[in-house]
């Protein structure tokens, strides 16, 4: 038996009505989100050897809840960064894995920020704007690779 169209008014997609188009913001943010990830990790790396070559690079807090040496956040920072920039390009490579592992980086990276704002509050708030536009884009948009 031949297959005939659907009447007008069905959705055709299984997902429901409208999830076939794909929202133009999120699509091109899917490729941002992994083009800011790249650029955040690398700050992130760079801001790590900052605290790892010198201790007087950044503020030193006295009474902080989570006061960590500066070498030590230099080492995380440095780690995180190069793990982050490796999953921003495996989403510019379309890579299943970096989608969801870049959800979770920003996450983290967020969180470790938030931990930084007292010895650099305006580096830490910028790196918190773009995790939370990269987590966005990667839950919203539909990851098509790039061939």
């Amino acid at each position: 038996m031949a297959q005939t169209a659907p009447p007008p008014g069905t959705p055709s997609s299984p997902m429901g009505p409208g999830r076939d188009d794909d929202n133009p913001w999120a699509t091109g943010g899917i490729m941002f989100a992994g083009v800011l990830l790249m650029v955040d990790g690398v700050l992130g790396a760079i801001k790590g050897i900052a605290g790892i070559a010198s201790d007087d690079v950044y503020a030193r807090i006295n009474n902080y809840v989570f006061k960590f040496n500066v070498t030590t956040w230099g080492w995380i920072h440095l780690v995180l960064g190069i793990v982050v920039a490796i999953v921003g390009w495996g989403i510019l490579r379309g890579f299943g894995w970096a989608r969801g592992a870049g959800v979770g980086l920003a996450a983290l990276n967020m969180i470790a920020n938030f931990m930084w704002l007292p010895y650099q509050p305006v580096w830490a708030v910028v790196s918190l704007a773009i995790d939370t536009f990269v987590i966005w884009a990667l839950c919203t948009g539909r990851l098509k690779p790039v061939v």
